[in-house]
Formats: structure tokens, C-alpha cells, sequence
């Protein structure tokens, strides 16, 4: 085959970094993939980097191991996520295939985002920027109080802290379930704020860790993102203090740690018995030794695992509303997929646990969101 055959035979619209995007979200090696392509490795790697053009025959059969539509791997070139521009929960904890397959779907998840504000006016980020630099370092107390009065929230709890992120400008999507291990993450792209959440926890747990990629938002803005146990914790500390106000915990009178007060206390901040604990034991409501035996109790009584007096599960206002509205006119998820040349099932894990599964009925929207909304459809 001469050279000018061979280029046309080539699949000329070819993304070398969809093709790496796609191997990451399947959590396949390079050596795996060539073999369920019936390919060398040494042509794949040529692939993945730019240094070799497959044959459309040859990205039909990458296409169908790696179960993405032909369309996905002749769409733009995407533009990698840099590791240290993203804020992990735990990042020790989790392996470097489940923290790939997790950035790699974040990106699909960018592209969704664009497709739809090229066609909605979402809310403007509005997140204090509450990095310093140097030396200097802001303390999380009063970074969540400078958020808490930012946002007009005074000293009441928060009611639903997904629909106060996306009010807020912050555009969330779930975890998908092959990342179950990888309990949240957090990062800005090109002036926007995103963030990833485990819709497997508990309703409390997805609380607390949206409020703790919150800190990182804040505190953590720019380019290389610090990622240490000194900002975990910074996190963490930001996180209770954002959900459980320090004159709101006081005002409770709260004393000891019997653990049956506890879970009646912790439904007025809608958290975590245990998160409650970890705030009063900072506030100096609870002694060390309180503190450990409330813990021990907590765990005794398979509180850690499965919280007592559990509350529902948080979801989006503004997926909600984008979907509903899109299946008036006919768009269901199945055509936004196909619109971005992603298998369905793609889209309905960014979605999933997120949006009531009411919404391809055109059911009402869930209790209590029928308030003023920031969506507006692009004509």
C-alpha cells in the first residue's frame, strides 16, 4: 500500500487524547487494550501519542473494545486534567487506576457541561477566593464563616447544600459507581468550579463531603492545588465549621456525649452523628476522653456504617430542571449522549442519584424546589 493510500485509509478526524480518555475510564492497560484489539502495543502507544494515524478499520475495533462510539474518538482533542490541579478526598486511599478513571470521567463530565450551557444561562460562580500565600494561612473557622456571610446564610442551617453549590455557580455531578472508593473530588477549570460526589454514601456523608470540597474550593484555589494532611484537615475543619456554625452548636447547650442525644441533635444540622461528635469535641463541648467513648459507642452500634435516623439523599435542582425541560422538546438523555458521542450509560453515571427518576416521565421536581430558579434556556 503506497503512503498516499494509507493516509486515506486513515481515520482522519482522529483524537490521540480521546483514545487515552477512553482507556482510562475502562481502567484498561496498554497491554490489555492492544489485545482486545487485536493490535501491538507499540501501535497503540504510537496511537495514544500523536505519532501515528489508525485506520478507520482500527478505530472501529478500539472503539468496540473500549464499548465508545466510532464518534467519540473523532470529536476535538480534549485537554488533560493535571493532578495537581484537582482536589482529592483521601487521595492515599485510592489506587491510581480508580483516581484515573475518576479524572477521566470528569472530563466526559466537561464536555457535558458545555453542551449545556451552550444551550442554558446557569448561575455565575460566586465562591470567595480564600487562598493566601507564603506564610499566611486563613483559618477554616473563619473561612467558613467569611462563606456563611458571603452568601447570606447567618448562623441557620443549611437545608440542602447541593442546591446552595449550584445556586452558588458550582457545577456538580456524581461519582461514577466504578470510583466507589474515591469518596469526592473538586476542581476549577477555566474560571468554573466542579465537583464530583459519591452518591453510594449515606445522605450525611455526601453532605459533609460537599462542604469539604467546598473548603477546598476556597481555600485551595489555583493552579497546583496543595494536597497534604495539613490541607485535608483544613478541609475537614472548614467542612464541620460550614455545617455546624460555632453560636449554632452553642446555643444548643449540648453537654456530654451520650450518644442517644446525639442522634436526635445531629437532625437539626442534618449531619452525621459522628460529625457532630468530631464539633463538639473541638468547641471543647466534649472532653478527649468523652470523645473516645463516644466514638466507641458509635462504632459498637454500627453507627459508622449505617447512620442513625438517616436523612434522603440530596439531589441536583438544576439537572433536574435541564432535563425535564430538554424531554419537553423532545431531547432525551439518549440523544444528549449521542450529541456528544458517548455511550448512554456515560451520561446516566454522571447523572445518576443526582436526578429523581422521575424526570423522563415529566414528573414535578421534589418537594420544595419549586422556588425562583437562575436556569434560563439559551434560544
Amino acid at each position: 500500500m503506497s503512503k498516499g493510500d494509507r493516509k486515506a485509509n486513515s481515520f482522519e478526524q482522529f483524537a490521540p487524547s480521546r483514545l487515552k480518555l477512553a482507556r482510562s475510564r475502562r481502567g484498561v492497560t496498554k497491554r490489555k487494550l492492544a489485545e482486545l484489539a487485536e493490535i501491538s502495543t507499540r501501535s497503540l502507544t504510537a496511537y495514544e501519542s500523536g505519532n501515528q494515524q489508525p485506520t478507520r478499520e482500527t478505530v472501529d475495533r478500539l472503539a468496540k473494545a473500549l464499548d465508545f462510539p466510532l464518534e467519540f474518538f473523532g470529536a476535538p482533542d480534549v485537554e488533560e486534567l493535571p493532578l495537581e490541579s484537582v482536589s482529592f478526598r483521601a487521595l492515599s486511599k485510592i489506587t491510581a487506576r480508580q483516581r484515573d478513571q475518576a479524572l477521566a470521567a470528569s472530563l466526559i463530565a466537561l464536555d457535558l457541561a458545555h453542551w449545556i450551557e451552550r444551550r442554558f444561562t446557569l448561575p455565575e460562580p460566586n465562591l470567595p477566593n480564600l487562598a493566601v500565600g507564603g506564610i499566611e494561612r486563613i483559618e477554616p473557622e473563619t473561612a467558613s464563616e467569611a462563606v456563611r456571610s458571603e452568601w447570606g446564610l447567618g448562623e441557620r442551617p443549611i437545608r440542602n447544600m447541593i442546591h446552595l453549590l449550584e445556586s452558588n455557580g458550582v457545577r456538580v455531578f456524581s461519582l461514577v459507581e466504578e470510583c466507589e472508593e474515591v469518596d469526592a473530588f473538586s476542581f476549577w477549570r477555566r474560571g468554573r468550579p466542579y465537583m464530583f460526589l459519591n452518591i453510594m454514601k449515606s445522605g450525611e456523608r455526601s453532605r459533609m463531603d460537599a462542604a469539604h470540597e467546598l473548603g477546598h474550593l476556597c481555600l485551595h484555589r489555583g493552579g497546583d492545588v496543595p494536597q497534604g494532611k495539613k490541607e485535608e484537615a483544613d478541609a475537614k475543619l472548614f467542612a464541620t465549621a460550614f455545617l455546624m456554625p460555632r453560636s449554632s452548636v452553642l446555643s444548643k447547650a449540648l453537654r456530654g456525649g451520650r450518644v442517644e442525644a446525639l442522634i436526635s441533635a445531629k437532625r437539626f444540622w442534618m449531619v452525621s452523628v459522628g460529625a457532630l461528635a468530631y464539633r463538639m469535641h473541638d468547641l471543647g463541648l466534649l472532653t478527649d476522653w468523652q470523645y473516645r467513648t463516644c466514638f466507641i459507642e458509635i462504632s459498637r452500634l454500627g453507627y459508622r456504617r449505617n447512620e442513625p435516623n438517616p436523612i434522603i439523599r440530596e439531589t441536583s435542582q438544576i439537572l433536574y430542571k435541564i432535563l425535564s425541560a430538554l424531554r419537553a422538546e423532545g431531547i432525551t438523555q439518549g440523544t444528549i449522549a449521542r450529541s456528544l458521542g458517548i455511550p448512554l450509560s456515560e451520561l446516566n453515571k454522571l447523572v445518576f442519584g443526582l436526578v429523581p427518576t422521575g424526570v423522563e416521565g415529566g414528573s414535578r421536581g421534589p418537594a420544595g424546589n419549586r422556588g425562583k430558579s437562575h436556569l434560563r434556556m439559551v434560544e
